[in-house]
């Protein structure tokens, strides 16, 4: 699936209800509470901090697929094409960081 499809989803689906897009605001909360929800399973399986008995255990996949759709939802109700903003953000990554890394060597 291309990131318009995904846009054309999101849309889809928020269009067949009569409340729609919420406030980019709104949005902004809901987005937070989701990396809240990541970070505590991310935590719980890599990191110190061990889950209570009476706990569900996160699942990490379906916390990346909740933020994917609350950042397309936002940039839907802004009107964002998140293509051509995804390419702008790695050609800003390739100037800023050509010579920040040390590059993999190649087997050939």
């Amino acid at each position: 699936m291309h990131i318009k499809d995904i846009q054309l989803a999101v849309d889809a689906w928020i269009g067949q209800w009569k409340e729609g897009y919420w406030s980019p605001l709104s949005n902004l909360a809901r987005l937070t509470e989701e990396v809240g929800e990541l970070a505590r399973a991310i935590n719980h399986l890599h990191g110190d901090k061990t889950k209570k008995d009476a706990e569900l255990h996160g699942n990490i996949a379906e916390e990346l697929g909740d933020i994917l759709f609350v950042v397309v939802a936002i940039a839907n109700s802004l009107n964002i094409d998140l293509e051509e903003t995804f390419a702008n953000t790695l050609e800003k990554y390739d100037v800023r960081d050509k010579e920040r890394f040390e590059p993999v060597e190649s087997d050939q």
